[in-house]
């Protein structure tokens, strides 16, 4: 194939299957029973916790080789500027969206839920257009099919990303069509992103590592503040912590089987 067909397949394929991981909520035509809700939260939470150990944090350490024994300076700080981050929109954004009768509430559930895998995907976009970058750079056609295989492997695990985002967003927005749009403006990001690392491929790789701990820290926050906690609303079973284990193992495989 043309280096620029295959360039624009991977970009493209990243953003698609986040959206047909959202349409899944479609699948379901009545209301999300107590027990299935607490499964698909424990599920998303351990799907983000993974997601954000060997997408993000881990390639932020090994980025960061050369400052040798301090290489975890990057993930740390950028773990907990995600999170300071969602803290400040917590606190912030709620002021520029004041009802009528002027009150300030804090972000829902799903808006920080949004926030948090949107960040995620920036990351991800950029690491692809990153590689295909690379790939314009260096002008061989291997290194276009080694940049079109991580967009294969990133869009996989975009997938159960883009259900763990409408599933829960469909039991606290009460729509199906309001849960998959969402999921969908989650995934926008990926392909912007990868075009812009297209062109910025020599210049954004030093501060990758940062990125990706950041979008870490905002993932971690928002599991521990909002997933778990509301996992466990039914307590008479442990069925949202099998969802845990399930989403961690699932993603934790597909990070490590397709690099």
């Amino acid at each position: 194939m043309n280096n620029t067909l295959i360039t624009i397949i991977g970009i493209l394929f990243i953003f698609v299957m986040t959206s047909l991981g959202g349409a899944v909520v479609f699948l379901f035509k009545k209301e999300l029973s107590k027990n299935i809700n607490s499964l698909f939260l424990g599920f998303a939470s351990g799907l983000m916790i993974a997601a954000s150990v060997w997408s993000l944090i881990i390639p932020s350490i090994n980025q960061s080789e050369n400052l040798g024994n301090l290489s975890f300076i990057p993930a740390m700080v950028g773990i907990f500027l995600g999170c300071l981050f969602l803290v400040i929109m917590d606190n912030f954004i709620p002021f520029l969206l004041r009802k009528k009768n002027n009150k300030v509430e804090k972000l829902t559930k799903s808006s920080k839920l949004f926030l948090a895998v949107t960040l995620h995907n920036i990351p991800e976009g950029l690491a692809v257009g990153l590689a295909f970058g690379n790939a314009f750079v260096l002008g061989q056609s291997s290194a276009f099919y080694a940049a079109l295989w991580l967009a294969i492997g990133i869009g996989i695990q975009n997938f159960p990303e883009g259900a763990a985002i409408s599933l829960p967003m469909k039991q606290e927005l009460k729509s199906k069509m309001k849960a998959f749009f969402y999921s969908v403006l989650s995934g926008v990001v990926e392909p912007i992103m990868a075009v812009l690392g297209v062109f910025l491929a020599t210049s954004l790789s030093s501060i990758m590592p940062w990125l990706l701990a950041f979008s870490a820290g905002a993932m971690l926050f928002v599991v521990a503040e909002e997933l778990l906690p509301e996992s466990k609303i039914s307590v008479e079973t442990n069925i949202g912590t099998w969802g845990f284990i399930f989403g961690f193992v699932l993603m934790m495989v597909l990070d490590v089987a397709l690099g």
